[in-house]
């Protein structure tokens, strides 16, 4: 196999065009397009699917699944060989879940800069599952995620949620319903397992950020469910009050990557930074880590 035309068949599909990766590259379109079909030919494979939008076909995401760790590894290993040693290098790019990118992120990728200068770091936001090969991200950070056989990793953090409300809103006795801020959308009415009871609710504001939901339930317009390393501190300083925590509500981050025995430095570098910045990943560390912001 022509490991030249393979380089260029995964710069089109991480980049999802010929004019994309042309771009990047500096490199002509037309050379691009007759290397990848030079390759199809070779394989008596379609590798893409050419429409309005190019899309890579079952063996394409395949071969690029395979391929892309494996010419990543090549290319960190001549430039390691070529420095004299393995200092993390190259773009890493990430993507994490809302609510940690807009609490712990930042701070998190600037320190790591500071660390690594070779790396070019770049960090998406994102709640959806991306498609890590697809996409092009050497690590994704996701929430209680799914099981997948083609992902490996390990998790940094853990949570769990708390229903928490303004501290002059009284719990009624009667089990009448409280008016509740969620996030996203929903039914009109829910029940919520606290502990060995359930508190009734009617949804009366629907939010897209748990941010938001802290804030308006500060604001004293209802009640909701919320992580403990995001309010912790409003209930120290009696800006909220604890009406207990929601039965069975574990949360988890992990850090997941393609593979093991193909880890970059880098990646490994970004798994050692999440360990330094969390050391045991309880929530209260996260709390004070988004403290310090």
């Amino acid at each position: 196999m022509d490991l030249l035309a393979l380089a260029d068949f995964n710069l089109v599909a991480r980049h999802g065009g010929f004019g994309r990766a042309a771009r990047e590259a500096g490199r002509p379109k037309a050379t691009l397009s007759r290397r990848v079909a030079e390759l199809e030919a070779s394989l008596d494979l379609r590798l893409f699917e050419r429409g309005r939008v190019l899309k890579l076909t079952e063996e394409g995401r395949a071969l690029y699944a395979r391929t892309g760790a494996l010419l990543a590894e090549l290319d960190e290993a001549a430039a390691a060989i070529a420095s004299g040693g393995e200092t993390p290098r190259g773009r890493l790019r990430i993507s994490a879940p809302l609510l940690f990118s807009q609490t712990a992120m930042g701070r998190l990728a600037a320190d790591f800069a500071r660390q690594y200068p070779q790396v070019r770091l770049e960090v998406t936001t994102d709640d959806r599952q991306v498609d890590m090969v697809e996409e092009g991200y050497d690590l994704v950070i996701r929430v209680n995620p799914n099981p997948d056989a083609g992902l490996i990793g390990r998790t940094f953090l853990r949570d769990r949620l708390v229903v928490v409300a303004a501290p002059d809103l009284a719990r009624p006795s009667d089990g009448a319903p409280v008016r509740a801020v969620v996030r996203g959308a929903g039914g009109d009415a829910e029940t919520w397992d606290v502990g060995s009871s359930k508190i009734a609710v009617e949804p009366v504001l629907r939010l897209s950020s748990l941010i938001m939901v802290r804030d308006a339930v500060r604001a004293g317009v209802g009640i909701a469910r919320l992580p403990i390393s995001l309010v912790s501190h409003d209930l120290e300083a009696g800006r909220l009050a604890s009406w207990g925590e929601i039965t069975d509500s574990a949360i988890a981050l992990w850090a997941l990557y393609p593979s093991r025995r193909l880890l970059s430095a880098r990646v490994a570098a970004f798994l050692d930074h999440l360990k330094a910045a969390f050391p045991t990943g309880a929530p209260e560390e996260l709390a004070r880590y988004v403290e310090k912001r």
